[in-house]
């Protein structure tokens, strides 16, 4: 899989010549363009772009100070190279600024939204399951971080030429949905939603705390729960049509919770449905010899061999585990869509269980098991510790956005005091849901985070609402004038750091999406949005944009500020967050 080349980006012409001083130099290496890393030097002294010759020192097996050495001598100046130094292992390079710039302000200001677009996955079909919640509770903060995962890497994704899929796998059975069932039955009293005024997963969820409050002091009310499980199983009327009405209380809740977080899927599957297929394949297994019947009943595979466990596949009462219905879900997702790949956006808490499944899905006989891949993910914790659902404590989804949400409102009401009525309630809809997404998503997956709702809603620092309000401030500029500027610019005046570095920056956005696509890391996307807001602002307090004191410059800076505004509003859209004009 390769990244497309834009042949008129300067910055990937400069990579087309070090690939080209490589093979001179190393004759059948078979490096490839996309190894081609180029980083911005912290100090503009040591050049504009840097190439790190370790990771190709590994493949040569020389050193990379001498490697460095040796490419430098085969590249010659070009249409953007000015020079070329050597500093140790790094090849360091300066640009004809002027060229350099003017070509990638035209080039962005060409390709508009699709500038960042790159041609990674060449249309191959990629799956990604996420959310995946449970219907005995609403969504908490998890699920958030869960959900904001899945969407950012689905847009990144198709960004980067993947036809994306993305579903949503519902855990609407089993022992933890047959409790808040048996508390119903025995408390509920025909309350409905409507009745108390609650959300319906709100509402389901009060009584799923209710049997864990109540289980605690009666044990008997476990085994009614399981009993419970082998009737609704066994397709018991009254069961079913209870599970079927509290149920849907909860898939209009979250609803309503997808909605205001902007998640969507191109399909939803139920692992009601789901198991159904497991438990035929798992017994087809059994047939086949690939699993057992162990001395208790229980259907068996011995893992060991592959340095696992043993896993009961199906109960010896014929209920099945969880592993059952994820196996009948994804050969299910693999024969209803044309894809290579399927990612789990699951915590990384069950990293040994999609071990376990993938390796029982190989022994399946099933190839494409090897095109699984679970993306796990941190923990997200508050300042008493783990959240835990069924003692209640939870950052609950729709209270945490209520809370962001006025929040927002509260901020901007302190700056911009003509923003009022239904346009300040969309704004700080947009700036609180925004803060969250990406206090989220600036951390790289894997890491736990602490969330702290105040640090995540500032305007300032790294967080969402400091670029959703650059990208504003940009906007405010092309209303104040700049969008009516029709000089032609002379982008030989453009020559202050300010204005190097942010060109510098944006000339990025393809890499970026090429390393964030490649490494399933979304914190890429959102800390080089930051870095593009940071510089743009220095470059706006530092000089005048639209009073330049000569309209070829002022044309210059104008076009600057579009190509900012392009990769922050396409940026922003990556990671789920809408870019707003006004704040």
């Amino acid at each position: 899989m390769k990244k497309e080349i834009w042949k008129d980006n300067p910055l990937d012409s400069l990579k087309t010549a070090i690939l080209e001083a490589i093979k001179t130099a190393y004759p059948g290496l078979g490096y490839e363009y996309e190894e081609i890393n180029l980083d911005i030097p912290p100090d503009p002294k040591m050049g504009d772009f840097g190439f790190s010759c370790f990771e190709l020192a590994k493949k040569i097996r020389d050193n990379p100070a001498k490697i460095s050495n040796n490419l430098s001598e085969k590249i010659k100046p070009t249409k953007f190279i000015d020079k070329v130094c050597t500093s140790g292992p790094f090849l360091n390079f300066f640009l004809k600024n002027e060229i350099f710039i003017s070509d990638i302000i035209n080039h962005i200001l060409f390709q508009k939204e699709s500038y960042g677009r790159i041609n990674l996955g060449n249309g191959k079909g990629i799956m990604i399951e996420y959310s995946a919640p449970n219907t005995n509770k609403p969504q908490h903060l998890g699920h958030v971080r869960n959900n904001t995962i899945g969407m950012a890497l689905s847009n990144i994704l198709e960004k980067a030429g993947f036809r994306v899929y993305r579903v949503n796998l519902v855990n609407d059975r089993g022992i933890h949905i047959s409790k808040s069932m048996i508390a119903y039955k025995l408390w509920g009293n025909g309350k409905t939603p409507e009745s108390e005024g609650k959300k319906g997963d709100h509402f389901v969820g009060d009584y799923y705390v209710l049997f864990e409050q109540k289980a605690k002091k009666d044990p008997v009310l476990l085994k009614e729960a399981q009993e419970l499980l082998i009737k609704w199983e066994n397709g018991d009327k009254d069961v079913v049509n209870l599970w079927r009405k509290m149920n849907n209380w909860v898939y209009e809740g979250f609803d309503e919770t997808y909605r205001r977080l902007g998640c969507k899927f191109d399909k939803i599957y139920y692992e009601s449905d789901t198991y159904k297929l497991g438990k035929d394949i798992v017994f087809k297994a059994l047939k086949e010899g690939h699993c057992y019947k162990d001395s208790k009943g229980d259907i068996v595979i011995d893992l060991r061999d592959r340095g696992l466990e043993k896993k009961v596949l199906l109960r010896k009462d014929g209920t099945s585990v969880y592993i059952t219905q994820d196996i009948g879900t994804t050969v299910m997702k693999f024969n209803d869509f044309n894809i290579e790949r399927s990612i789990f956006v699951v915590a990384s808490e069950q990293k040994y269980h999609f071990k376990v499944l993938f390796n029982v899905l190989d022994i399946f006989g099933y190839e494409w098991a090897k095109n699984c891949f679970h993306l796990g993910y941190g923990m997200v914790y508050l300042p008493e510790g783990k959240m835990k659902s069924r003692e209640g404590k939870v950052v609950d989804a729709d209270n945490l956005m209520d809370e962001l949400h006025q929040l927002a409102k509260n901020e901007i009401m302190k700056r911009n005091r003509n923003i009022h009525g239904e346009e300040l309630e969309k704004i700080a809809e947009s700036i609180g849901i925004g803060a969250i997404k990406y206090f989220l998503l600036k951390v790289h997956p894997l890491k736990d985070i602490f969330f702290n709702p105040e640090e995540s809603i500032s305007f300032e620092g790294t967080t969402g609402p400091y670029v959703q309000y650059t990208h504003a401030r940009i906007s405010s500029v092309m209303r104040m004038g700049g969008n009516k500027i029709n000089e032609s610019p002379d982008y030989s005046l453009m020559t202050t750091p300010e204005e190097i570095q942010l060109s510098k920056l944006l000339a990025k956005f393809p890499d970026i999406v090429f390393e964030s696509a490649s490494s399933y890391n979304i914190s890429r996307v959102a800390n080089y949005l930051f870095n593009v807001a940071k510089a743009f602002n220095k470059f706006y307090h530092d000089h005048s944009i639209l009073n330049a004191g000569n309209k070829k410059l002022t044309a210059g800076r104008v076009n600057l500020c579009k190509a900012s505004l392009i990769v922050l509003k396409e940026g922003l859209k990556l990671l789920g967050i809408e870019p707003l004009e006004k704040m």
